[in-house]
């Protein structure tokens, strides 16, 4: 069955503790996700249809076609499928569609990153630099030990160092488990990555700097 658990995007500083939320299919007047919009203007970027776009992720056509009306919403799994068939890191699909957009000014202020929170809401990450057009990703993600294993291992040769600020993470690279305190670093040969989850009962918080830009 294919998850259809909530999806968020917003602008948010970690330290603030109001949020405003916008979602997908909400009819308050508010203005509408993009994430559907963004999926629709990039599948016809690449020429795609529909049904060609359900054969590269697995998904429905139908539901795909929910998703782009912002009717449904994609789960974790279902958004990084999209955004592979696509060939675009998830932060593609984010308010307006920021993060992918050429940027003049360098500076990313704490209370303007485009942020995702995947469902169920246990996996959140923060863009930190102002683009993804160049050779850097950098962000910050939050992850619940609920959410188990949060990586994917990439489709093209990458180099990532994370860094671990709050909690405990479990890193494995091909068979090997790294345990990972706060203030340890690990470097990450993208094709070796198999799992990033976080130990024990508290959050987990780590920094990561990617290359290229894959998340």
């Amino acid at each position: 069955m294919i998850d259809s658990a909530g999806y968020t995007v917003y602008t948010h500083a970690m330290s603030t503790t109001r949020r405003t939320t916008r979602h997908a299919g909400r009819t308050n007047g508010d203005a509408p996700d993009p994430l559907g919009e963004r999926v629709r203007e990039r599948r016809k970027e690449l020429g795609l249809s529909l049904e060609e776009l359900a054969a590269r992720t697995g998904l429905t056509a139908s539901f795909l076609s929910l998703i782009e009306r912002n009717i449904n919403n994609p789960s974790l799994d279902s958004l990084y499928r999209i955004a592979e068939a696509l060939d675009v890191p998830p932060f593609y699909f984010s308010v307006d569609g920021s993060a992918g957009a050429t940027v003049q000014n360098p500076v990313v202020r704490r209370n303007e990153r485009i942020q995702i929170t995947f469902p169920p809401g246990d996996v959140t990450s923060e863009l930190l630099v102002p683009n993804l057009r160049n050779k850097l990703e950098v962000f910050i993600s939050r992850v619940q030990p609920s959410a188990g294993n949060v990586a994917r291992t990439p489709k093209m040769a990458s180099e990532e160092c994370l860094y671990v600020m709050e909690g405990r993470l479990r890193v494995v690279l091909h068979e090997q488990e790294y345990l990972l305190e706060a203030g340890d670093s690990i470097y990450i040969q993208g094709f070796a990555l198999r799992e990033i989850s976080a130990v024990g009962d508290g959050e987990a918080v780590f920094l990561s700097a990617i290359t290229p830009p894959i998340f």
